[in-house]
């Protein structure tokens, strides 16, 4: 429409191998294809998830809530995507965004099963952490993972995530109540209002 501005942020991160950007409207069948492809891969490290999650009309309502918290700063998800961005390899979430006296948020993410390997979660997230560092000014970054995860230990730990605790039955993980390693990474030289 003529003289329509939107207030979502556009923010597009390029990698040596990604495209990393903040998802979209019309990313509802490039969403729902990744999660069809990759539902029984996911299966085991994610909440259990309703058939609305492999079809685009699902992800339709959900990505205008997702748009929506772009907009309030309340969290940032990004689809990591080929150089073309014709295909979602995996998905990096920044949710559960707190200002004030925190400046902190939560990290989630997954990577589809033929991208495994291969080094890119690392690739994407060191872009998408320095976003949220240098121009969202987020102090502190939570991601926690399950103990039997050594691939995302390892990822957290590569990226500088120090382990903080142990939270007993944490998250409803693939219908289990299941244990979590708690990490964080801070940023050393954060300033108010950068």
């Amino acid at each position: 429409m003529f003289g329509y501005r939107s207030n979502v942020p556009k923010v597009r991160l390029t990698t040596d191998r990604l495209v990393v950007r903040l998802v979209y409207d019309r990313d509802a069948f490039r969403l729902a294809e990744y999660y069809a492809q990759n539902r029984l891969f996911l299966k085991p490290w994610e909440p259990i998830r309703d058939e609305s999650h492999c079809y685009p009309s699902g992800w339709q309502a959900r990505l205008s809530m997702i748009n929506e918290l772009h907009k309030q700063g309340g969290a940032y998800y990004f689809a990591l995507l080929d150089p073309d961005e014709k295909e979602i390899c995996g998905v990096a979430n920044f949710s559960n965004v707190v200002r004030g006296a925190f400046h902190a948020c939560y990290l989630g993410y997954s990577l589809g099963e033929k991208w495994q390997g291969q080094g890119l979660m690392y690739e994407a997230l060191t872009s998408a952490v320095r976003y949220m560092q240098r121009t969202q000014n987020i102090h502190r970054i939570m991601a926690n993972y399950m103990p039997h995860n050594n691939r995302s230990g390892n990822l957290l730990a590569r990226l500088g995530f120090e382990k903080e605790g142990y939270a007993k039955n944490y998250l409803l993980i693939d219908g289990q109540w299941q244990d979590h390693v708690l990490t964080a990474l801070t940023t050393q030289d954060w300033t108010p209002g950068r």
